[in-house]
């Protein structure tokens, strides 16, 4: 997806730059690259796109899960998986890991889609089920643990207890 953005933009004659800036006036920026080198852009107008990176899950164990980035550069099957988030890319993830024959389970600490129209997210959580994705409700990961065969334990806030091979966590950036 970064690659085909980056491919509209130069399409647009946009330039496209991976370095540290900082602005010495109105229309100089100051930029180092990778390898320390430093040199100056003039424009008219620039535009700054910081990007994010996925915010990571903070209980005991937290390090064991991975993000929604990390899940296309697996080099194994993520198999049965634990989606920790009820934002739309959580549930996007949970959607295709369940349409392409995983056992897929959401957590969801309060609603699912929080801003969006009730509705219409009630509604995605229904069709969701009736596809075979489990949801808990009202819950959120408190410890992961390595047990057997590279598996993870996952103890919820609820004290219950799951064992799943991939935990994904999509709970903002």
């Amino acid at each position: 997806l970064n690659f085909k953005y980056r491919v509209n933009l130069r399409e647009k004659g946009v330039s496209y730059l991976n370095k540290l800036g900082k602005f010495k006036d109105a229309h100089t920026l100051e930029v180092t690259d990778k390898k320390g080198r430093v040199s100056e852009i003039t424009a008219s107008r620039f535009i700054i796109a910081v990007g994010g990176r996925p915010t990571p899950l903070e209980c005991e164990g937290g390090e064991l899960a991975i993000s929604s980035d990390d899940i296309f550069a697996r080099e194994n099957s993520p198999g049965k998986t634990l989606c920790v988030g009820a934002s739309y890319i959580s549930l996007e993830c949970a959607g295709f890991l369940a349409g392409i024959g995983h056992d897929v389970t959401v957590a969801v600490r309060s609603i699912l889609l929080r801003g969006f129209d009730r509705e219409v997210a009630d509604k995605i959580g229904s069709y969701m089920e009736d596809h075979g994705i489990k949801f808990r409700k009202e819950v959120v990961p408190s410890k992961l643990e390595k047990v057997e065969d590279d598996k993870i334990k996952v103890t919820f806030s609820n004290g219950e207890t799951d064992i799943y091979d991939t935990v994904l966590v999509a709970i903002g950036r």
